[in-house]
């Protein structure tokens, strides 16, 4: 083992819908914002602070597709992933840099009535806090940084 980790879990609501790229070779990506917060009483004040973080989720292929059709702003879901850090440049010629969690897997939590476009639960035997069921998005092919020696 190489003695280091680079892993992300998340649990937080979608800022917006997936946005979907299609490239030629029939390969996607969807890409979203998701949020998570955090919540505390300060301690000296006694007021409640509340923090929000945003943070940008990247899906490839068959499961971006899955989360364009199924994902709607605001639904909570659970991310695992690993960080990705890209460097660019902005229309100045300026290098920018974007972090991103690459999402290896993902959980949609919301409740299927609690979406904005799933179907509303029709009198079936489903609770209402029910999760969808837990996806795997396909594994890129491992890279030298992935080596164990």
């Amino acid at each position: 083992m190489s003695g280091t980790v680079n892993k992300v879990m998340l649990i937080g609501h979608t800022g917006d819908e997936v946005k979907m790229h299609y490239f030629e070779g029939g390969g996607s990506i969807g890409r979203f914002p998701l949020a998570t917060n955090e919540t505390y009483t300060n301690k000296t004040t006694g007021e409640k602070v509340s923090n929000t973080e945003w943070h940008n989720i990247v899906v490839r292929n068959k499961a971006a597709e899955i989360c364009e059709k199924y994902l709607k702003k605001g639904d909570k879901v659970y991310i695992e992933g690993r960080l990705k850090t890209r460097k660019w440049q902005d229309d100045k010629g300026l290098d920018r840099y974007s972090t991103e969690i690459q999402c290896a897997d993902f959980t949609f939590l919301s409740p299927k009535n609690e979406s904005g476009g799933a179907q509303q639960n029709t009198g079936g035997n489903q609770s209402e806090n029910t999760p969808q069921p837990k996806v795997e998005a396909p594994v890129d092919e491992p890279t030298n940084d992935d080596l164990p020696f």
